[in-house]
């Protein structure tokens, strides 16, 4: 009887689990290449570009890395005003899930978790090297995930486009 509620209730391998094991700062830059001679003018208005990244990569058995990456460079006539490259990293604990679903958390729920850290460093930084706060906009990490699995479905079909 021991054994048969041991089975209804699971031997534990198909049991779900998702852990926050750590989030880290993993790498930080900031470059003010016309420092100190923008601060001098007062008519510049910069022209603010922010780009994302992400990459997952496995550690062990159940255990799974996902960094995000947040490049802003802020250009005013062409030339750099200052950019800032801050990668935050975290060890998730993932495991009972199918690859897809795996996939999923580890591509935009992941990087969901970390990105309160990473707008706050952002923002931090920007200030410190003598810029206006720099606040970055919420993304929805889920749409970006869908687009990078529909832009691979495509590539995978040899770029073709489906009827609708």
């Amino acid at each position: 009887m021991a054994e048969g509620e041991q089975n209804a209730a699971g031997n534990g391998q198909d049991e779900q689990q998702f852990f926050v094991q750590k989030i880290y700062l993993k790498d930080l830059s900031f470059e003010s290449p016309q420092a100190p001679d923008i601060f001098t003018r007062n008519d510049w208005t910069p022209e603010v570009n922010v780009q994302v990244g992400n990459n997952a990569t496995r550690l062990a058995d159940t255990a799974f890395e996902t960094e995000l990456t947040i490049t802003v460079t802020a250009t005013h006539e062409e030339k750099t005003i200052y950019l800032a490259e801050v990668q935050y990293a975290g060890v998730f604990t993932i495991k009972g899930f199918d690859d897809a679903t795996r996939r999923q958390l580890l591509g935009a729920y992941c990087p969901t978790l970390m990105f309160p850290y990473i707008r706050e460093t952002v923002s931090d930084l920007v200030m410190k090297g003598g810029f206006p706060q720099m606040v970055l906009q919420p993304i929805n990490f889920d749409a970006l995930y869908q687009q990078h699995m529909q832009e691979q479905a495509a590539q995978a079909e040899g770029a073709e486009t489906r009827p609708q």
